[in-house]
């Protein structure tokens, strides 16, 4: 495998901090520590990137309020989708309200995911978690290494709270494009909207096979990450309340 130094160095970095965390948590952990040291380095990495979180929901609501707004466009270029997509973007673009950021607190969490498969599928960081365990299984542990043992009960409940999330998130994903008359920024009615309409529900199951060719270690943060997200879908995107008109 090429060697890629910036990649190396984080790699290192990242098993020194989780190092340091299971040392910290062992007392109260006992042989879960590295197990809640990664979760603790999910808790941080999606602190780290809240403030893009944030910048999304409100995006979300800017796009909900202009939703009288989406569904006049469409009544009045219902047959001319090429021009109520320009329409619907060039209103996204002037209300400051674009669905293509949504996607950067996912984007920006593919490189912590690729260390923590880094370090637990190889050497790499001189770190010694390849030796770690949850439940007796190695932190290393893939699915493709087999299920005998404690490491099907565990991946099986890991899999299936994957599964959960991601059908929490594909719910409120289909509730939050009938609400705004898009899906991820594109009309309803314009071509291809109805393919992209079923297909971007289904992304979050994604998770359950990416974890399929992953460590457990990079399994956990998977799941920690997810119900993060859950916990953000409830706090943030609670609805707002309606200010009461007065007469």
């Amino acid at each position: 495998m090429l060697a890629f130094a910036p990649l190396h160095d984080s790699v290192a970095a990242a098993g020194a901090a989780l190092s340091w965390l299971t040392d910290l948590l062992e007392p109260l952990a006992g042989g879960m520590a590295t197990a809640a040291a990664i979760v603790l380095f999910t808790v941080a990495v999606r602190l780290l990137i809240s403030p893009l979180t944030v910048a999304q929901v409100r995006g979300e609501r800017r796009r909900a309020a202009l939703a009288p707004q989406v569904r006049e466009l469409q009544r009045r270029y219902a047959d001319d989708p090429a021009t109520l997509q320009r329409e619907v973007f060039t209103l996204y673009r002037s209300a400051g309200a674009n669905p293509i950021a949504g996607c950067l607190p996912l984007l920006l969490q593919l490189p912590f995911l690729l260390v923590l498969y880094r370090l637990f599928s190889t050497s790499e960081g001189g770190t010694g978690l390849l030796d770690e365990r949850l439940a007796g299984v190695p932190l290393g542990h893939h699915v493709s290494d087999g299920l005998t043992g404690a490491a099907g009960p565990l991946f099986a409940v890991l899999l299936v709270l994957l599964l959960v999330f991601a059908w929490w998130s594909s719910r409120r994903a289909r509730r939050a494009s009938a609400a705004v008359g898009t899906v991820a920024g594109t009309p309803t009615e314009g071509p291809g909207a109805a393919t992209l309409g079923r297909l971007l529900p289904l992304l979050p199951f994604t998770t359950v096979l990416v974890a399929l060719v992953l460590p457990l270690a990079a399994v956990i943060y998977l799941v920690a990450t997810t119900a993060w997200s859950a916990l953000e879908q409830v706090v943030l995107r609670r609805p707002q309340a309606v200010p009461a008109s007065t007469s």
